[in-house]
């Protein structure tokens, strides 16, 4: 059947085109065409910095090494500041940077590509309370991630943001690389740590659903929540809160905001 009142939009549209074609040809008949001049393209234009980095300090002096050979730099870095065994422990020693940026830039989206994460997988099977039908997240699970949230808990966030300023000018290379050549990885960074601040934390136990191998939420508004954000649930409340206190300092660093007390 047709749609009469889109048909009565396509006449219009059409005799409106018709009208500007006879009168551009009307004009043309009766004068000479006039040569014109080309007029230049405006440059395109580059996407406002909204998070310029800080100075990195006496450390920007440095020289960075190039970025396929600042693992080891970036180990040593790390290590003053996290430890040397935390490090050790934790980290995945290769591609250390391009494997940040990668997560970093995924963290807000559903999923986060577990090849390119920057630590080890951590140890111990996933816990669930119940069955397939009905089950709701194990407390126990909670203590998997402890031992790696008892590290960042005693992270000097301004030692660690500094090893971040140092190195940023490589944070920046990798992000261009990734496909974003006019990207700002330090605003891409303050809207990761925001989407992760923005996590909920439900009343009561978390229930799951199990329609195939993995578990999912139950719940589908938590099911459809970024990546970063569903880790952070599955961690437990009082681990999500220690990473996100941290966070904040974090934050409030690198955009040179003070903090809020």
């Amino acid at each position: 059947m047709v749609n009469k009142p889109m048909m009565v939009v396509a006449a219009v549209v059409v005799a409106a085109g018709l009208g500007v074609a006879y009168y551009l040809h009307s004009r043309s008949a009766q004068a000479p065409r006039m040569p014109v001049a080309a007029q230049p393209t405006p440059p395109a234009a580059q996407p406002a910095i909204e998070h310029p980095v800080p100075q990195a300090g006496e450390a920007a002096s440095v020289p960075l090494p190039a970025l396929s050979d600042s693992d080891p730099a970036m180990k040593d870095a790390l290590g003053e500041v996290a430890g040397s065994d935390a490090v050790m422990q934790y980290l995945v020693p290769d591609n250390i940077i391009r494997h940040i940026v990668v997560t970093i830039d995924n963290l807000p989206r559903q999923k986060v590509p577990v090849e390119r994460r920057p630590t080890v997988a951590v140890a111990g099977a996933f816990l669930a309370e119940g069955d397939e039908v009905h089950a709701t997240l194990d407390p126990r699970n909670f203590a998997r991630y402890q031992p790696m949230v008892g590290v960042l808990r005693k992270l000097d966030t301004q030692r660690l943001a500094q090893v971040y300023l140092r190195f940023y000018p490589l944070f920046q290379q990798v992000y261009q690389d990734l496909g974003y050549p006019n990207g700002y990885f330090n605003d891409r960074l303050v809207q990761v740590i925001d989407s992760l601040l923005a996590t909920p934390q439900p009343d009561g136990p978390i229930e799951l659903t199990r329609p195939n191998v993995m578990y999912l939420f139950a719940d589908p508004t938590l099911e459809a929540r970024p990546a970063g954000q569903k880790l952070l649930l599955r961690m437990g409340p009082e681990n999500a809160a220690a990473i996100k206190a941290k966070l904040v300092e974090l934050r409030a660093i690198i955009t040179a905001a003070p903090l809020k007390h």
